[in-house]
């Protein structure tokens, strides 16, 4: 069978009060205070989305985000009612804090890029001299970011989130913990599979008064691992780290000149880079679930997320 990827999804079902498509996302506003979450195969880098869609990266990343919900909700309440297909999330609509707890337990990624520059701050966190690209840090850090509804998101500080106005101080400071706590749940999940969880951004949302994790958890997306075996020794030999995370694309981006400034064009994905994209996300969504990861194959996907949903929705 032609393996069929899933770019956008319209679909016109009864009580939708409004619809918005993010980068990898079609999110339906219901009129009775639901939300229809539908994860799209679109992949972005550089908050640019890339032209051509990653086979199996929405179910990918949708039934890794319902592992973790499950997995955390002892934790903090999360947004999640039902999964009525695997590329398709049903939860309560909660208002989003206008920030992303990024949380960081290794130099990596935009933290290394930030600090190979010459800076030794982050979002207002000092960091120590003498490090290397992917050395643990001395205790995780928080380094949020503003949300942009387009462009780049920017880093920020607590001092400036609770300055602004953006989240009342005593909310900042659960949002703080609860980025801590599942940190180290997502953590010691990831170390019993051989894994190590580098780094990580949470969000969260406000319905009548209760804070929400919403959105997705510990994907590929969101998050970066490392494998834990032969970590240290690639340390200490300066040799690259084997990593399952998003970040290969985002170096692949980058040796083809592209890193989502103005003026850049971005490169073409042939068949065998989009295959090998896939084959990524699913080594990842094995590895982490220690599970087989079995495809949501049908000659036409958007029909089938459709009439899943208008089940789901009619039951």
């Amino acid at each position: 069978m032609e393996i069929v990827a899933v770019d956008h999804i319209d679909i016109e079902l009864p009580g939708v009060k409004s619809v918005y498509h993010g980068k990898v996302r079609d999110v339906y506003h219901m009129e009775d205070g639901r939300l229809i979450m539908v994860a799209s195969d679109r992949i972005s880098a550089f908050d640019v989305i890339l032209p051509r869609p990653i086979p199996f990266k929405g179910q990918v990343l949708n039934q890794i985000a319902n592992r973790f919900l499950d997995l955390t909700k002892d934790i903090v309440p999360n947004w999640k009612l039902a999964v009525p297909d695997p590329q398709v999330t049903v939860g309560l609509a909660c208002v989003p804090y206008r920030v992303e707890m990024v949380i960081r337990r290794y130099l990596t990624g935009h933290a290394w890029r930030e600090y190979s520059s010459g800076k030794r701050e982050l979002c207002g966190v000092p960091l120590p001299e003498g490090l290397k690209e992917h050395d643990r840090l001395p205790e995780p850090i928080i380094t949020p970011a503003t949300k942009a509804e387009e462009g780049h998101d920017e880093d920020i500080s607590r001092g400036e989130i609770i300055a602004k106005g953006i989240v009342p101080e005593a909310e900042y400071v659960q949002l703080e913990a609860y980025t801590r706590a599942l940190f180290q749940r997502g953590t010691e999940y990831a170390l019993e599979r051989g894994l190590i969880l580098v780094d990580t951004k949470y969000e969260f949302g406000k319905r009548d008064g209760q804070i929400y994790l919403i959105d997705e958890i510990h994907t590929p997306d969101s998050s970066r691992y490392f494998y834990a075996d032969g970590y240290q020794d690639h340390q200490d030999k300066g040799e690259t780290q084997r990593q399952l995370s998003k970040e290969f694309v985002r170096q692949w981006l980058i040796g083809n000149g592209f890193q989502g400034k103005e003026g850049q064009m971005v490169p073409q994905m042939d068949d065998s880079y989009v295959r090998s994209v896939s084959e990524r996300y699913i080594e990842l969504f094995e590895q982490i679930t220690g599970e087989s990861f079995i495809p949501s194959s049908s000659k036409d996907p958007k029909a089938r997320i459709e009439a899943n949903i208008r089940a789901y929705l009619n039951s």
